[in-house]
């Protein structure tokens, strides 16, 4: 007879008498265990596994899963059974979360820093690209790089006011995904001739328009045939201002 679960029981999906959890996974047993859980406490298989998801995706895109993510990945139906191993991996000193919110799971020794290499300024000079050129880096969280992957990243600073009414300042640094390509609307730096600027991209019908968010200043468009080259260096994922 199986006795009640109360909140705070450890709940793993349930376990046959030959060691295998109801969906067919062995259960860890024997006296070798990772290093990490001599000095913890020992995990259950799935607790492994569901600890290691949560790495993974905030390796792959920034943040960690929702409950929902995790339920699915794993075919756990409800939010409940998840949290039941969330809250054993707390319990046991793996993991740590805020409560309330729902991507807030961060493996416990895990960090969230990360460094952005710092290619000069935004508003002249043509910034070098290359990794090894770069002036020096930056060590930020990586909640500010807006997710996904920080090594097509890279930091600008900003000289200028064109983007004061979008809360980027002057001597600001933006923090830039590298990518040809954006979507209407989106804040990018595009290299015109020489010249670095950071703008919001509008591509109309027949020319490119890179619009300040400043009501005082005009709106910079290049048309074809007028001799300028424009390259779009990437689209503006974050921005960081020392106080």
């Amino acid at each position: 007879m199986q006795r009640p679960v109360h909140d705070g029981d450890e709940v793993d999906a349930g376990h046959d008498e030959l060691g295998h959890d109801q969906l067919g996974h062995d259960q860890p047993g024997g006296d070798e265990l990772p290093q990490g859980e001599l000095e913890r406490g020992a995990l259950t298989l799935r607790q492994r596994q569901v600890l290691g998801y949560i790495s993974e995706c905030i390796e792959a895109q920034g943040f960690p899963p929702t409950l929902r993510e995790i339920g699915v990945r794993f075919g756990i139906r409800s939010t409940n059974g998840v949290n039941d191993h969330l809250r054993a991996l707390e319990r046991k000193g793996y993991l740590e979360r805020e409560l309330w919110k729902s991507r807030a799971l961060r493996p416990v020794g895990s960090t969230s820093v990360v460094s952005v290499p710092l290619l000069g300024q935004v508003a002249a000079g043509r910034p070098q690209l290359a990794v090894e050129q770069s002036e020096t880096s930056l060590k930020v969280d990586r909640a500010l790089l807006g997710g996904g992957r920080t090594d097509e990243v890279f930091a600008l600073r900003v000289r200028g006011d064109s983007m004061v009414e979008d809360g980027i300042f002057d001597k600001d640094y933006v923090f830039v995904r590298r990518q040809p390509t954006a979507r209407a609307g989106a804040t990018v730096v595009a290299l015109i001739d020489d010249e670095a600027t950071v703008k919001r991209y509008y591509p109309e019908a027949d020319h490119l328009r890179l619009q300040p968010a400043n009501a005082s200043m005009a709106p910079i468009r290049v048309r074809p045939g007028e001799g300028r080259e424009v390259q779009l260096l990437g689209v503006v994922v974050g921005v960081y201002r020392r106080l």
